[in-house]
Formats: structure tokens, C-alpha cells, sequence
């Protein structure tokens, strides 16, 4: 079973780390280190499907759990990263209550789809299913197990965001803080009171419906603060952030060691958002 969509439906507070360069030994690293949930950026990060479920292997090898967001949400693309075992899904930019219909249908078998359409059937050859050593997984686990994520990062998707939200198997909404502040004329400046507005707005109406909460930091909100807030998943820093940091602070401390002109260590890594 989808122990991480059980726990977040528990109630728990999950963090995760980005997995952008597409490299399982990195991904691996991370679990190995304090960061059991990885998050493989498909929309932005390196690499393709393939790519994906190298890193997701190398991540469950670990111990660790993986989620993907993916980067479109049509069916084509649902259905194959499905087969291919991922079972917790993020899909960006979905705006409107007919685009939250048609993911929840490509990530669920029928009936369950409007109309009896749904998932695609290939049950007993795929990894989703371990290769048809899951003989129930058609007919109801992989339903259950399926963890879906839309993100809301446009003034659209903030107007309809009550109607996506009740949308059956669409379990909760992925806040994506940057994007939405751009839409809202505030491109990196989440600070900015119009945007933390929005952020409010988008809390109460997902969780007035009783769905998931996830999102990033930033914005002057840290885990902490959002966990205060309601969010139950929370991802946080990327691998290519960790590297670039860690490359800065021992070229500092080389220079200094060496009385040559100091790297600016404290220059602030990029982030995922």
C-alpha cells in the first residue's frame, strides 16, 4: 500500500527533497541523509521517464519513498508513468475544474472515471503492478494506493480552486508560491502583501474542502509556519541548492585558509522555487 498517502491522510507532516538532476546516487544520498521522501522534478528537472524510475529505484533501494511530478498532465503521460510504478503524483498548472476531472480519470481504472472512462487496463505486464504479482491491483489497490497532487499557481486555478478541489480522486492541492505571485504581478516577491493574500486564499478553500495541503517554502514561510498552517507536505531543498552550497562554503574556506580574496559563501544558493 501507498504508506506515504496513509500517513498524510493520517494527519502527518512530511518534508521532502527535490531530485532535479535526474542521478540516483544523488537521490540515494539524500535518503541516506535525512531526507527519506524525494521529490523528482519531471516538469524542470533532468531526464525522462526512464530517467525517473532509475531515480525512484535507487530512492526505494534506500528505504526512502518518491513522488514525481510530471511534466503535463494528459493521459499519454499519466498512463505510462503509472505503469511504470509511480503511485504519488504532482501535475502543475492545472486551472480549471475540467482538467482536475480528466487527471483524476487517466489515474484511476474505471468505473470509478466519468462515463466508465478512466486508466487504461495493461495490469498483469507492468511495474505498477510488480509484473502481475499483485493480483488485486487492478480491481482495487491501485485505486486506493494512487496519490494525486494539482498544483495552483494562477489566478484561474485560485477562482476555481473549490470546484477542483471536490473533484473525486484528486486528493489534495500542490501550491506553487513563485508562479502564483508572477501571475499576480509579483515575480519573485512572495513577500508582497497581494500574493500572501492569495496564499491565505488558497489554504482556507483547500482546506474548508477537506483536501491535502503541500506546497515550498519561501515567502517567510518555513516548515514550521506552514505546518502551523496545515500544509501535510512540504518540499524543501533540491539537490543542485545542497551541491552549489556546499561548493561555495569550501571554496570560501579554501581562500581563507590560503589569504586569497574570499568566494561570497553567504550568496544565497538557487532554490526550487
Amino acid at each position: 500500500m501507498n504508506s506515504l498517502k496513509t500517513r498524510l491522510l493520517e494527519g502527518e507532516f512530511i518534508t521532502a527533497a527535490w531530485a532535479e538532476l535526474g542521478c540516483p546516487d544523488i537521490a540515494e544520498i539524500l535518503v541516506r541523509h535525512g531526507w527519506p521522501v524525494v521529490l523528482i522534478d519531471g516538469e524542470h528537472g533532468i531526464g525522462d521517464l526512464e530517467t525517473w524510475v532509475s531515480v525512484a529505484r535507487a530512492v526505494e533501494a534506500a528505504g526512502g519513498e518518491v513522488i514525481l511530478r510530471v511534466p503535463e498532465g494528459t493521459d499519454t503521460m499519466l498512463k505510462k508513468v503509472l505503469d511504470r510504478g509511480f503511485r504519488s503524483i504532482v501535475v502543475p498548472m492545472v486551472n480549471t475544474v475540467e482538467q482536475a476531472q480528466q487527471i483524476a480519470r487517466s489515474c484511476h481504472y474505471p468505473v470509478r472515471g466519468t462515463g466508465g472512462i478512466g486508466r487504461g487496463y495493461a495490469a498483469p505486464i507492468v511495474r505498477g503492478s510488480d509484473y502481475g504479482t499483485r493480483p488485486d491491483y487492478a480491481s482495487r489497490t491501485a485505486n486506493e494506493d494512487v496519490l494525486v497532487f494539482v498544483q495552483c499557481e494562477t489566478p484561474e486555478s485560485v477562482s476555481a480552486l473549490a470546484e477542483i478541489a471536490g473533484v473525486e480522486g484528486i486528493d489534495g492541492i500542490f501550491l506553487g508560491p513563485n508562479d502564483l505571485a508572477a501571475t499576480l504581478g509579483h515575480i519573485e516577491d512572495m513577500d508582497h502583501a497581494t500574493p500572501q493574500a492569495v496564499f491565505a486564499e488558497v489554504e482556507a478553500k483547500v482546506l474548508g474542502a477537506g483536501k491535502l495541503l503541500a506546497t515550498v517554502p519561501g515567502g517567510g514561510r518555513d516548515f514550521a509556519t506552514l505546518r502551523q498552517k496545515g500544509f501535510g507536505l512540504v518540499a524543501g531543498v533540491n539537490d543542485i541548492s545542497v551541491l552549489v552550497e556546499g561548493i561555495r562554503t569550501s571554496a570560501a574556506a579554501r581562500d581563507a585558509e590560503l589569504g586569497r580574496n574570499v568566494v561570497d559563501a553567504t550568496a544565497a544558493a538557487p532554490r526550487r522555487y
